[in-house]
């Protein structure tokens, strides 16, 4: 009778988010912005054609928002708390801007989720729990707490930016240009922003775990 042990099965890797993650989080905002583009009025001054496609854009961004719930679902496995909000955010403000035609509800979202998200971040650093690790842990492997603290004081400050600068640019630019500031000023930003923190998170221990492993289970010869 053999009893040598089985070997335990190897753990599933997480999820990666990449591309698909991206797609998910600014899909819907892509799908509003390429809607509301086309059903816009060529012509100058046309109020009630400009609102039409405010409200054709809405309805698309809603069901965009939807899917991209769904999706997460499927391909990874999860939907993020972030994920949640946003797209409750979405049905609830983009169904007032449906109801009475007014694109201000569209606009003050953004400020909306910038704030809940940096209040949550910073009142969890206060008290000591670093919230950002629960949402991203499988992306940043192997950093420190220390370093999820750091991560997650830096994107609470960063979110309170974010919604300044959603107010400022919602009072001086029109609802075209502020629409494309969203893709084109904010998308930027939070990347070069995330680029900003990897120093940081180098030093605090991101992805030395994965060079430790690789070490071990393939030694030089």
């Amino acid at each position: 009778m053999n009893d040598t042990p089985e070997t335990p099965p190897a753990a599933k890797p997480k999820p990666k988010s990449g591309w698909l993650n991206i797609a998910i989080d600014y899909g819907p905002l892509l799908v509003f912005f390429l809607v509301y583009k086309w059903f816009s009025p060529s012509e100058d001054g046309n109020a009630v054609g400009e609102v039409l496609a405010i409200v054709k854009g809405t309805g698309a961004f809603i069901a965009a928002a939807v899917i991209a719930v769904a999706v997460s679902k499927w391909k990874l496995g999860h939907v993020t708390p972030m994920l949640m909000l946003s797209t409750a955010l979405i049905v609830f403000f983009g169904g007032l801007t449906i109801l009475f035609q007014d694109p201000v509800f569209v606009q003050v979202k953004p400020t909306i989720i910038y704030v809940v998200f940096a209040i949550a971040l910073l009142v969890g650093v206060w008290r000591g729990k670093a919230l950002l690790k629960y949402l991203l842990d499988a992306a940043f492997e192997g950093l420190s707490d220390t370093g999820w603290m750091k991560l997650s004081r830096n994107w609470g400050f960063y979110f309170i930016a974010l919604a300044l600068l959603n107010e400022v640019l919602r009072a001086m630019l029109s609802f075209d240009a502020w629409l494309a500031a969203k893709l084109w000023v904010f998308l930027p930003l939070s990347f070069l922003f995330t680029f900003t923190q990897l120093p940081m998170m180098l030093r605090e221990g991101l992805g030395k775990e994965e060079e430790e492993e690789a070490v071990t289970e393939h030694p030089p010869a």
